[in-house]
């Protein structure tokens, strides 16, 4: 279960870095929800190995508040990219 851990905690860390690196918006958003999953599969992990029943309630809460979010932003995103084109062309 520990090697588990750390091969997670490694991709966890190579997740950030690309996040940081990401040369457009949308590698960006894809980057942070591998590093919500990650951090969804470490939870889950470390409650079956520590046997604490109560954290996989939150690693449940965890990837649904995730998902929401990534809807949220990649929407919100896509709109901004739209508006922005447009105004552009009424610019021009």
């Amino acid at each position: 279960m520990y090697y588990i851990l750390l091969i997670m905690l490694i991709f966890l860390l190579v997740s950030v870095l690309k996040s940081i690196i990401g040369p457009t918006l949308w590698d960006r958003l894809l980057c942070m929800n591998i590093i919500s999953t990650k951090i969804i599969i470490i939870i889950i992990v470390y409650a079956s190995r520590m046997d604490i029943d109560y954290l996989l309630d939150f690693a449940i809460i965890y990837s649904l508040m995730g998902f929401v979010c990534t809807i949220f932003i990649s929407s919100f995103i896509a709109e901004r990219l739209k508006s922005d084109k447009k105004d552009g062309e009424e610019k021009n």
